[in-house]
């Protein structure tokens, strides 16, 4: 029988989880064997998930979960350098060039274990099948904001916290702007699903956007345009080939630019298209001040979905669910082509 163990995360400001109890319910009737583990900070309730027949287990047990189990969690794993002899389902941000990245893989080499990275389940299409990039924007252009915000009143950004939904965040946006006038923003990535919903907390705002998709960056830059807005919200992911939207010498350019945010949130990648920074910034301490005179700050948490961690995970839980619904078929499909990506990058060692 499949078994599918979904793990408590253990990394600060988690709340999310990639599997509803209503999704549960359906794997349950699938014939498949959930586990869920017991977590003290979990957005959504324990109950659900008993209710639906899963197995219910001590937070934090997944190490010792059976051999043929299949952990699924969100983000990272302690970084305590012991091999992983399970299959795992994460974001592992490990393709890419990161530091993090080839430890992580060094460790499933050490145990024989695998994984499969939530960010390369794709359809035939190459699409991926499920994506928190909606939120993400959403939650990035609100922190940028609020970066925006305390420089105009002569500071910096003071710790975020999560929201109950995303009429709380507007409301707590208004408040935070009220009395100023609105910046301009340019949203790369734009037609995306994190610039869909970074454009969309803008507008909400009163916030004029420049929507750039690929068409505008065909050319490769320079983009001294992106220098001529307040707010400059980068929406792709880093890859091969990519663009520098922010050349190191943007700190001393002539610049009408004051906010970064780098929602996509890939400094250590060899790829990364804005290159004044080289480090995530942290919910307690949102904005990096990479320069001085005048004023130059970089956002980027990379788990921004979590801000509004129920609405944001029974999106993520719902567009996955049919790719769950087919684990017992895990050398196919979806999760096949994981697979041979993650051999692809094994190899590479």
């Amino acid at each position: 029988m499949t078994h599918l163990w979904v793990r408590a995360e253990q990394r600060p400001n988690e709340e999310r989880v990639g599997l509803t109890p209503e999704g549960a319910a359906a794997l349950v009737k699938a014939g498949i064997k959930v586990s869920v583990e017991l977590s003290s900070v979990r957005a959504i309730p324990i109950d659900g998930y008993r209710e639906a027949g899963c197995e219910i287990v001590a937070e934090n047990l997944w190490p010792h979960a059976p051999a043929d189990a299949i952990i699924f969690g969100l983000k990272e794993l302690p970084e305590d350098g012991t091999p992983l002899t399970h299959r795992h389902i994460m974001f592992g941000h490990a393709y890419k060039g990161q530091p993090a990245g080839r430890d992580l893989l060094k460790r499933f080499k050490a145990g024989g274990g695998a994984l499969y990275d939530l960010e390369y389940l794709v359809g035939e299409d190459g699409r991926r099948v499920a994506a928190f990039g909606y939120w993400a924007g959403y939650a990035g252009a609100a922190v940028s904001l609020k970066c925006w915000a305390a420089q105009q009143r002569g500071g910096i950004a003071g710790p975020v916290r999560k929201v109950p939904s995303k009429a709380a965040l507007l409301d707590q946006l208004a408040t935070e702007l009220d009395g100023l006038s609105r910046p301009r923003a340019i949203i790369i990535g734009a037609l995306g699903r994190v610039g869909t919903g970074a454009a969309d907390l803008c507008t909400a705002m009163g916030v004029a956007v420049t929507r750039w998709d690929m068409a505008e960056t065909a050319s490769g830059g320079p983009f001294p345009e992106v220098l001529q807005h307040e707010i400059f919200l980068n929406c792709i992911l880093a890859r091969p080939g990519c663009p520098v939207f922010v050349p190191a010498s943007a700190k001393t350019d002539p610049r009408k630019l004051t906010v970064i945010g780098d929602i996509a949130c890939d400094p250590t990648s060899d790829f990364s298209p804005i290159k004044v920074y080289d480090r995530a910034t942290e919910w307690d301490a949102p904005a990096l001040r990479v320069h001085d005179d005048p004023p130059l700050d970089v956002t980027a948490i990379d788990n921004l979905p979590s801000l509004m961690p129920v609405e944001s995970s029974q999106d993520y839980a719902a567009q996955l669910l049919p790719s769950l619904l087919t684990l017992t078929a895990l050398t196919e499909g979806v999760w096949g082509r994981a697979k041979t990506e993650f051999d692809r990058h094994i190899a590479t060692l």
